[in-house]
């Protein structure tokens, strides 16, 4: 039987690891396919939103948006609320991290002397108002977002935070976070969690 594939760029970063990070804790065998960024504009018309991560399973037409793609491998492998209003709550953090993402985003391709006004201004403003929104919404006293189990909503969060702690998104110090401690645990659970080594252990 054919495996799924999953379909992002080349990079362990935001959107598509998130999903490889879900696959792979899932216990799913999936085909890992990295495309060059080079190659992206010829395939851009191909997917069904123009847009990366793409999920491809045998007998399904392919599936894209990040979010669409974590909830269907949390509800079917166990790392998803059941209940409904749950679910509900973790997907409202899971649109609360693309929020951030398409205000952020934007700035990768502005020239230096914008991107550093754009930036500048979001740790002044946007980052701190965002970072305290997640802080007052994520529940309990963890590790994870929802107790001692991890969901694919931590994932999420420990992506968008490792991208910043990292120092190495210009003009927006790696300590950007350091005030909130629930997002800094949530992150560093996800980090130290055993399938998430085991996942870069073999990289």
């Amino acid at each position: 039987m054919a495996k799924p594939k999953l379909i992002y760029f080349d990079a362990p970063v935001s959107r598509g690891e998130e999903c490889r990070l879900a696959l792979h804790l899932a216990g799913v065998d999936f085909e890992d396919v990295r495309i060059k960024f080079d190659t992206w504009a010829a395939m851009k018309a191909g997917t069904p939103y123009g847009a990366l991560p793409v999920l491809e399973m045998p007998g399904k037409p392919p599936l894209a948006h990040t979010n669409p793609i974590l909830v269907l491998i949390g509800r079917r492998h166990g790392l998803h609320p059941a209940d409904d209003f749950d679910a509900a709550c973790h997907e409202a953090m899971m649109n609360h991290v693309e929020d951030m993402r398409a205000v952020v985003g934007p700035t990768i391709r502005m020239g230096e002397a914008e991107k550093k006004t754009a930036r500048e201004a979001m740790v002044a403003g946007f980052l701190p108002a965002w970072a305290q929104c997640a802080e007052k919404n994520i529940p309990g006293d963890g590790p994870f977002f929802a107790g001692s189990k991890l969901n694919v909503v931590d994932l999420k969060l420990h992506m968008a935070v490792r991208w910043f702690i990292g120092g190495k998104v210009d003009h927006i110090p790696a300590t950007i976070f350091d005030g909130y401690p629930k997002l800094m645990r949530v992150h560093n659970a996800v980090r130290d969690h055993a399938g998430v080594k085991a996942w870069y252990a073999k990289a």
